[in-house]
């Protein structure tokens, strides 16, 4: 895996920021987007912008088979057996809310148990905080390790047979764990409840098989693996799907409307009500094709190789706390970290006086930030962009910040 070819394609990675060369260590947030991307988004608009399924003019018809063909280049990505499985929305918050209001409702009273765990983000909490507050079910919380990953021990005997719906993220955005999707999905199936996966964090950076999986509903963003803001996907099973009522209501996702009654479109398009995400689905069959060409392999490979290298120099670095599994085995590619007597508010800013971009806060999980028993910390984030170099940038910011701290107290 060439690195320095791969950050060529990147046009934004090649500018200063405040009179210092870019070190980009914010990709858990978001991603930047190669050329061919960018370029996929400006030939739909200066080229064959038109609404989808609807028109049988050269142009709609166009955009019809670039918003399919999308669909198309998801399902094989994730290996979903059909393309009516794979449907775009916003993202994964959209993706889990839909879920949650959908299948949730339908499926989950009063006295029924739904499973997450203390690491996940909040739009992987709160709609089924608000399921479980209109339903009258239990929320329940599989405990962390002391490491911050799970024990399917722990799985096991949170599980029960009242459990309809567990939902875990496949890795942290905190962590960096990688949860065992795939063990945790028979665990549930066993007592009969269904898996919902948020792959935020995971979809980007390594090979996912839903099938393999088992998982009856994956969740995740484009903007996070190469692709535009404002997209994303929900798979889910045919058979969850197609019982399924639609949250939106509108354009697109009708068959037949009368004064009284309608009746919905088949899958995959009667969850996708109103003008789709045309740009953006075309944008992220584009960072598919991208991130297929350079292969999940090698970027999980890389990205591994990066965290082992970042543990070993930051460790190194005086009043560090690092969070998460010490193993890099372990952990995708996320460091999160406090540097004694800095708060991580300053601790960017001056990493951005450097030109170094990291993520500081609580990092949308609450609860998970009250477990380690911070208000917030520090976060850098690789890609398959990012070098060595890039992390001894950061290693020697993080000194000089210190530095500067220690002179000024």
């Amino acid at each position: 895996m060439n690195v320095s070819e791969i950050r060529r394609r990147f046009p934004i990675l090649d500018q200063e920021v405040n009179g210092q060369p870019l070190v980009y260590l914010d990709s858990a947030a978001t991603s930047q987007k190669p050329l061919s991307v960018i370029q996929a988004l400006n030939e739909y608009y200066s080229g064959y912008n038109a609404n989808v399924h609807r028109g049988v003019h050269t142009l709609g018809t166009k955009a019809t088979d670039g918003y399919e063909g999308a669909r198309e280049k998801v399902k094989t990505f994730i290996n979903a057996s059909s393309t009516e499985e794979v449907i775009f929305m916003r993202g994964t918050t959209t993706a889990i809310n839909t879920v949650a209001q959908s299948y949730g409702h339908a499926n989950v009273g009063e006295g029924d148990e739904i499973v997450i765990t203390h690491m996940e983000h909040h739009s992987n909490i709160i709609p089924w905080q608000q399921l479980a507050k209109v339903t009258g079910a239990t929320l329940k919380y599989v405990p962390l390790q002391e490491d911050g990953t799970l024990s399917l021990e722990d799985v096991r005997e949170t599980i029960t047979s009242q459990t309809k719906i567990v939902s875990i993220m496949m890795v942290s955005n905190v962590l960096g764990t990688m949860n065992p999707i795939k063990e945790i999905t028979k665990i549930a199936h066993d007592h009969g409840a269904v898996m919902v996966v948020d792959g935020a964090q995971a979809a980007p950076h390594m090979k996912v098989d839903v099938q393999d999986l088992d998982c009856d509903f994956f969740a995740f963003s484009g903007h996070k693996m190469a692709g535009p803001t404002g997209i994303g996907v929900l798979y889910g099973k045919k058979k969850w799907l197609n019982n399924m009522e639609p949250v939106e209501f509108g354009g697109e996702m009708i068959d037949f409307v009368g004064l009284h009654e309608s009746t919905w479109k088949e899958l995959p398009w009667k969850l996708e009500g109103g003008t789709p995400i045309i740009a953006g689905a075309i944008g992220l069959g584009a960072a598919i094709d991208f991130l297929e060409e350079i292969g999940l392999d090698a970027i999980e490979k890389h990205e591994h190789h990066l965290a082992a290298y970042a543990l070993e120099k930051m460790s190194a670095v005086e009043g560090m706390t690092i969070y998460g599994p010490k193993d890099p085995s372990k952990r995708a590619g996320i460091v999160t970290f406090n540097l004694d007597d800095v708060h991580p508010h300053d601790l960017a800013t001056v990493l951005d006086a450097e030109g170094i971009a990291i993520r500081a806060g609580h990092h949308c999980a609450q609860p998970l930030m009250k477990w380690l028993n911070v208000s917030s910390t520090a976060r850098a984030s690789f890609y398959l962009y990012n070098t060595e170099e890039d992390i001894d940038r950061l290693v020697a910011g993080l000194v000089k910040t210190k530095e500067y701290f220690s002179d000024v107290f």
